[in-house]
This record gives C-alpha cells, sequence and structure tokens, in this order.
C-alpha cells in the first residue's frame, strides 16, 4: 500500500516521517510545497498521477491564522480548492482520503466538549477555509476521514511551546492568555492516531475530533511548560482582549474524543504527559 503525505516539513507531516520505520509495510511517500505546490491543482493532480497512492495523508496547510485575513485567496487555494482537488482524484482512483482540520470551524461559544455534529460557524477567514476544504471533501465521492485538531506542538516547526521556552529564557514576567480553553495535542499523538486509522479493518469515513485528554487554558499550558522545564519566569494571567490581532480566535476549543476512540480504538494520553515526553526530547 502506497500512502502520500502532504505537509513534509510541517509539525504532522515530521512527525509521520519519523514513524515511518515502524511501518515497513507501507510505501509512505513524502511532498512538501516544491515537489506539490497546493495552491497549483494542476501540480497537485500531477503528482498523484505519478505517484498512484492508495491513501492521501493530507496534513498540509495554510496556518498563518492573521496572515490569512489578507491573503484569503492564498489560505483559500490550499486549505479548501487543494482539498477538493485531492477528493476529485481520490474518488476517480478509489483512493482514500485523511484529512487534517481544525477546532476553528467552531466559533468557541460553547462551553461543553465540541461533538463533530455540533454546528460550525468559523470567525476568521483561516476556520473558514478549513470548514471550506471539508466540505468539498465530503461532497467529492472519495471515502474520507477528517480529523479535527487543536493547539497542535511539536519538537518540530514553531508553536506555542517553543514561543514560550523562548520567551522563559529571555524574560523575567510574561503575559499569557488565560480565558481561551481547549487542550492540546502533540504531533506525535496525532500521527500515531492517524497511522491507527489506516491500519483499521474497516476504512469508516466521517469527521471524527482528536487531540489530548483534558482541560486547559493557555496560561496553565505555558505555566506547565515552566514547571516541566524549571524556568523561573514570572507567568502573569491576561485577558485575550489585552492582545489585538487581526484574526479572532475562538475561546473555547475543547473536542470530544468520544467518536474516534470508540469507532477506530485510537489511544488519546493525557497533555501533560504527551507534553512532558515532547520536552524531554528538547
Amino acid at each position: 500500500m502506497k500512502i502520500l503525505i502532504t505537509g513534509k516539513n510541517g509539525q504532522l507531516g515530521s512527525e509521520l516521517h519519523d514513524l515511518k520505520e515502524t511501518y515497513p509495510q507501507y510505501q509512505m511517500v513524502f511532498v512538501d510545497r516544491e515537489q506539490m505546490d497546493l495552491s497549483n491543482p494542476i501540480q497537485i493532480t500531477a503528482v498523484l498521477e505519478k505517484e498512484q497512492p492508495n491513501i492521501i495523508v493530507s496534513a498540509g496547510a495554510y496556518t498563518a491564522v492573521d496572515k490569512a485575513e489578507t491573503d484569503q485567496e492564498l489560505c483559500d487555494a490550499v486549505n479548501h480548492l487543494a482539498v477538493k482537488t485531492m477528493g476529485t482524484w481520490a474518488a476517480e482512483n478509489h483512493a482514500k482520503v485523511i484529512h487534517i482540520s481544525t477546532d476553528y470551524v467552531f466559533d468557541g461559544t460553547s462551553s461543553v466538549p465540541l461533538k463533530e455534529t455540533d454546528t460550525t460557524a468559523p470567525i476568521n477567514v483561516y476556520g473558514l477555509t478549513k470548514l471550506k476544504g471539508e466540505e468539498a471533501l465530503k461532497v467529492s465521492g472519495a471515502d474520507f476521514v477528517i480529523i479535527r485538531t487543536a493547539w497542535v506542538y511539536s519538537t518540530y516547526g514553531a508553536n506555542f511551546v517553543k514561543t514560550m521556552m523562548r520567551l522563559m529564557n529571555e524574560r523575567e514576567e510574561i503575559g499569557v492568555v488565560a480565558d481561551q480553553v481547549g487542550t492540546p495535542t502533540y504531533a506525535r499523538d496525532l500521527a500515531k492516531a492517524i497511522m491507527t486509522v489506516i491500519e483499521a479493518k474497516t476504512f469508516i469515513s466521517g469527521i471524527y475530533h482528536f487531540s489530548n485528554e483534558g482541560k486547559i487554558s493557555w496560561h496553565e499550558f505555558a505555566t506547565a511548560v515552566k514547571e516541566i522545564k524549571g524556568y523561573k519566569t514570572k507567568i502573569n494571567a491576561i485577558g485575550s482582549d489585552a492582545f489585538s490581532t487581526p484574526a479572532k480566535r475562538p475561546n473555547f476549543s475543547l473536542l470530544d474524543k468520544t467518536k474516534i476512540k470508540e469507532v477506530y480504538a485510537v489511544k488519546v494520553p493525557d497533555w501533560k504527559d504527551s507534553l512532558a515526553e515532547m520536552l524531554s526530547k528538547i
């Protein structure tokens, strides 16, 4: 079986690449922007025609949330139209698509963990383009699994954990938002979840939610990084209104993982255990 993975150099793509040797039974092909520009549908189709994958893991995305507000055309091309192109090809060639989406398809006004069936209402351009990508894949005719995730971090790439480490090395005092709630996702755990879906005897199409277990704020997340690494920096809890950003963020991003645990028997580690594992590597 051949698996083509987009977003080769991203957090998730890098973690999947690290797992490659664990799954020698699969031919795993990784592509980045140079090999497959997700804003170029002709190139996407050409690469898929050449590689003929049985499964496409759509891990690449336009993730610059604030920049997306003024870069709407490119953001839509990568997060929506590229997914549509992959779905169309997969339907015509009997391939499956595992597509990574986001909690940003929701408006963040819920107070209970978000289920896959809850109403979507994105509040920024990034979230809107990701939702349009989901919808295009759903109607493409391809067998698909969409995995919505949130607060992704890894030893690879730029992310909240690495930013906090840098700031705590540089400053005696920092402020971190305390009124946005969710659960972090260690990209390695998400990569393992994807491989669990691929290994399943039966591929059951649908939308699924995945993050680590638990419920915390960004402030609590930063505090855990401080405690595990032994930093002395003072971390002040601040409101999200203290940060003016071009794109609004959802205040509530807690995902209900029941479905993916029941359908695919995916194991979901606790957020703090996964954070400690990640921090032990850097």
